[in-house]
């Protein structure tokens, strides 16, 4: 395998990651009885898809 094959698997695999703790994020968000947990669904959705794209910038 060449280096850049590596460095873009390492990448989709953090990409990927972080979008399913994202929709688990979301399905908290929408689970969740009080506007706190509400929110705090949406934080960790929000800071999970932004890793996310960075991790699949990163890595390009």
């Amino acid at each position: 395998m060449s280096e850049g094959t590596i460095e873009s698997d390492k990448g989709l695999g953090i990409g990927l990651a972080f979008a399913a703790i994202t929709l688990v994020g979301a399905v908290a968000m929408f689970g969740a009885p009080t506007q706190i947990g509400t929110a705090w669904g949406f934080g960790g959705a929000m800071v999970a898809a932004v890793i996310s794209v960075a991790a699949f910038q990163a890595f390009d």
